[in-house]
């Protein structure tokens, strides 16, 4: 048993389970349907990503446990590795601008909301990795430096979990949230909910993930290509 301020992270709560039950199963499958992407990860690799993550938190940027994160990324595959990294990492996550934010993980559109952070990291969000071109010096960008990073990470602690909430809370809402919308282990849950605030990122991911489901999460969603995709992804559940 861990000492208290050992406490396991969010992202150890969530995603061990996975990885001992079903490693290499889909656990978030990503669609972006303006331009056709189609992006799925199992357990196993959305770990890798969060690993690689929490030790570019850790390594590169020197934070702790209960340093704080602003993480202003749009619901997609790579923001969920970043989370899981963030968690991992035993850092807070915050979802507004705060200038008071020892890191702040931008798209490149929301560079200037990072005013005043000590440390910035863009995003592309580019399917195939690629990095941010002509950023401004001083901004990280995160493609080029997560990539070095082990994907294997030793978690040293947990600070508070989102927005002010400690661990064992987000759990709590989560999987309050799975029972009300009716989430299940094994369920295909399929999304299109923003992760925007606090409540949505508890309903839209953490809820599937905290009760073993997994995350077909769809962006710009395409009406006409809704029902195919239910079939074609074997969903067994909705979000609203």
């Amino acid at each position: 048993m861990r000492d208290l301020d050992q406490a396991l992270t969010l992202t150890e709560a969530v995603l061990d389970p996975i990885l001992a039950r079903e490693p290499a199963g889909p656990r978030v499958t990503y669609y972006d349907d303006a331009n056709g992407a189609r992006i799925e990860l199992s357990g196993l690799t959305l770990a890798n990503w969060a690993a690689k993550t929490g030790n570019l938190i850790r390594d590169e940027f020197g934070l702790s446990p209960g340093a704080r994160v602003a993480v202003l990324l749009p619901a997609h595959w790579q923001t969920a590795a970043v989370l899981l990294g963030c968690w991992w990492a035993g850092t807070e996550v915050v979802l507004d601008p705060d200038p008071d934010a020892d890191l702040a993980l931008v798209t490149p559109d929301r560079i200037d909301d990072a005013d005043g952070v000590a440390e910035v990291a863009a995003l592309s969000l580019d399917p195939m990795g690629m990095p941010v071109r002509d950023l401004p010096v001083g901004i990280t960008d995160f493609a080029t430096a997560v990539r070095v990073h082990g994907d294997q990470f030793h978690p040293r602690g947990a600070g508070v979990a989102l927005d002010g909430l400690p661990v064992s809370e987000v759990l709590a809402e989560a999987r309050k949230s799975a029972l009300r919308q009716g989430f299940a282990e094994g369920d295909r849950v399929l999304s299109s909910t923003p992760w925007e605030t606090p409540a949505e990122l508890i309903d839209g991911l953490i809820s599937v993930l905290a009760v073993g489901a997994s995350l077909v999460q769809v962006v710009n969603p395409d009406p006409a290509a809704k029902e195919r995709r239910i079939a074609s992804e074997r969903v067994t559940a909705q979000r609203g």
